[in-house]
């Protein structure tokens, strides 16, 4: 069949039959096949181009996209949708209902109602289009259309404009007292820096070391909105500790200081919170009676999930804080930031008072959120390039006594207000040992030094498995390998070990249960898949019927002693949220109940198995939900079904939750290399909102 022309309309009806036959087929998901269906329920004159690239951002939106680059999906449909070969021919057939370049498309799509367009010249001059609740959004530039659901354009908008009157809010600042009390909090490493700075940027000497650390936590001073990125072990929340004690030393009530804590997950919220407190106290021991820090850390309270904080309500995905009642807050910091989703993002910064300060803290090279958007890779994508101007260099003399090297510096376009108030820690005290330097091999693209490490490692730190089979993952989990932890057998012996005393005195079962969280947590098998062999799905059964056969577990139904769940909704009655993970324990008491129990830092909480619907079997994880967690071993599988979703921040993210050990399993050689040599990148305007 021939192509229509640029704005045909009528699409046939075989049209949509093709995309509900794409669905069944699994290449297209059933959701998005029926917005198309919507679309021509709504419009029956709807032109093709707008039913495929309804169900395609459909689709574009589940795999994290915030909208649809059309260029790219005219251009490149194949790449862009990543559909296995037997799915080829019917995306020829589809094919052959649209237009074969861009402006057809662009027409098709501006001709319905259905779609609303925003920053894009139509025919005769037309712009902007009134909006009428039209659940499309065509925005972008002519350089490079997008397509939006309506919600993620309007979430997207909120949030640019956000970070932009933020990252521009001038705050008082007194120089010389934060001067005085960053020499105070950061130890001299190397001699003062030149406190003069010439007019142009060209001259500016090399100096010594940059303190990134104290330079953040200076640059915080200056505005609203922070982001500090950095790898595994340069320091994030070791320089938000200090970054808090220097706004609590120069507090004019230190006091009244109002400081959140949070992180996506209650994990990370309490990993983040055990960091500041340790960081707290050892710079409260330093400073002596001049700061009293231990008062100051017991006023902050726990810290929170991104949901508890802004008071997640059932039932609804509005939140109790918002722009009509916002948090009584003066300073947030924020954890992990690369798993915050566009929406949720949106809902932080509406929630947040005007003069509040906001510090996100996170690895851009992480994978980024579950959910639509990358909103942290965004903000900071070039972050290792500094793009400070002279204002910036100059403060970082006078504040920090930093001189920033000239490659950082410009004096052109690149130097937005965004790239002033984003800092990248570049000395990772982690990047020394083994599972450093591999993270740091795949990170930067370089595939055989990542193969070669691996070969080469003699300690037994990493390890390629020689025989790749669900058999060789049955044998970690059981017994782990040599020179690594044992596998789940150590915290299953624990459980079944239960000590009399445990089962009627309440402190020691309380030790117990605890025990066995921080045993459980010793080891973990990561997956890039949920569905195929090598999927958390079939892995889960497998592990549980081998740890069953070693007479470990007794499952005798869904429930059984021992259990690891990770929750898989939000559930803010019952205090559990998405991501959160614990285990399946008998109560207190002689013939108590089961009830999973949760591990805050050092507090336990618990909820009856029969009220947590919504869960799933946890021995084998996503690498997204894992986010936020480490282990003493991480076994990272890579599948072949599916390789085109194997990309490099999901190996590098899978890679940096192991402390000592690292064990890859690829289902067939060449996985790990076709991973490191594909980046993702989320399709969004955020920073061509942002200017950037």
């Amino acid at each position: 069949m021939k192509p229509l022309p640029p704005g045909t309309h009528a699409a046939e009806p075989s049209l949509l039959d093709q995309l509900h036959n794409c669905a069944n087929q699994g290449w297209l998901r059933r959701l998005d096949s029926a917005l198309a269906a919507f679309m021509l329920e709504q419009d029956p004159q709807a032109a093709p181009a707008l039913l495929v690239s309804s169900a395609i951002l459909a689709q574009m939106e589940g795999r994290g996209h915030t909208c649809l680059a059309l260029r790219s999906i005219v251009t490149q449909p194949q790449e862009l949708l990543a559909w296995p070969d037997l799915a080829q021919p019917a995306l020829s057939r589809l094919w052959q209902h649209l237009p074969s370049e861009l402006a057809g498309w662009l027409a098709g799509l501006r001709a319905s109602p259905l779609v609303r367009c925003v920053g894009l010249q139509g025919p005769a001059g037309q712009t902007d289009a009134p909006d009428a609740g039209q659940p499309l959004v065509l925005g972008g530039s002519q350089a490079e259309p997008l397509l939006y659901l309506r919600r993620y354009w309007r979430y997207e908008a909120e949030v640019a404009n956000a970070v932009l009157q933020r990252v521009t809010s001038s705050q008082s600042l007194d120089q010389a007292l934060a001067r005085h009390w960053l020499d105070r909090l950061f130890e001299p490493r190397l001699a003062p820096a030149d406190k003069s700075l010439p007019d142009t940027l060209e001259p500016v000497a090399e100096g010594a070391l940059v303190d990134w650390q104290k330079f953040a936590c200076a640059v915080a001073l200056r505005a609203g909105l922070t982001v500090i990125t950095g790898g595994p072990g340069t320091g994030k929340t070791y320089t938000a500790a200090r970054l808090l004690a220097l706004l609590f030393a120069m507090h004019d009530q230190p006091a009244g200081l109002r400081v959140a804590l949070a992180a996506p997950t209650g994990k990370a919220a309490a990993r983040l919170r055990q960091t500041i407190d340790a960081s707290l106290q050892e710079l409260g021991a330093r400073l002596g009676s001049s700061l009293d820090l231990t008062a100051f850390a017991q006023r902050m309270g726990a810290a929170k999930t991104l949901h508890a904080l802004l008071g997640a309500r059932p039932d609804t995905r509005q939140f109790r804080f918002h722009a009509g009642n916002l948090l009584d807050i003066d300073i947030v910091i924020v954890d992990e930031a690369s798993m915050i989703h566009l929406e949720m993002m949106a809902a932080l910064l509406r929630a947040l008072p005007a003069g509040a300060k906001l510090i996100l803290l996170g690895d851009k090279d992480q994978l980024a959120s579950v959910e639509a958007g990358a909103v942290l890779g965004e903000l900071c994508r070039d972050a290792w390039a500094g793009h400070y101007d002279l204002d910036t260099a100059r403060f970082a003399q006078s504040v920090a006594a930093q001189n920033l090297p000239p490659a950082l510096l410009t004096q052109d376009a690149l130097a937005t207000p965004l790239a002033q108030q984003t800092v990248m820690l570049r000395t990772s005290r982690r990047f020394g040992n083994l599972i450093g330097q591999l993270a740091l091999a795949v990170n930067t693209g370089e595939a055989q030094a990542a193969l070669n490490l691996i070969a080469n490692d003699q300690s037994q730190v990493l390890q390629l498995a020689e025989q790749p089979s669900v058999g060789s993952i049955l044998g970690l989990a059981l017994k782990g390998r040599p020179g690594a932890p044992a596998g789940y057998a150590e915290y299953l012996v624990w459980v079944q070990d239960r000590p009399a005393g445990s089962r009627t005195d309440a402190r020691q079962h309380a030790a117990w249960v605890k025990g066995a969280l921080q045993s459980f947590e010793q080891f973990r098998i990561l997956c890039a898949v949920h569905d195929s062999e090598l999927g958390t799905k079939s892995l889960n059964q497998a592990v549980q019927a081998a740890l069953a056969q070693a007479g470990l577990v007794s499952p005798r139904g869904e429930w059984y002693a021992g259990r690891p769940v990770m929750v898989t909704r939000n559930d803010p009655e019952l205090g559990v949220f998405n991501g959160d993970v614990g285990l399946a324990l008998p109560g207190l008491g002689p013939q108590a109940a089961l009830r999973v129990y949760f591990l805050d830092g050092e507090q336990l909480r618990s909820v009856s198995v029969g009220r947590l619907a919504h869960v799933e079997t946890a021995f084998a994880m996503s690498v997204h939900k894992c986010q936020g967690s480490e282990f003493l071993h991480t076994v990272l599988v890579l599948p072949q079904w599916g390789e085109k979703l194997l990309t490099r921040e999901l190996v590098y993210t899978g890679i940096t939750r192991a402390r000592q050990c690292f064990t890859l399993v690829q289902a067939q050689a060449g996985l790990l290399e076709q991973a490191i040599t594909r980046p993702s990148r989320r399709a969004s305007g955020l920073r061509a909102r942002l200017g950037c």
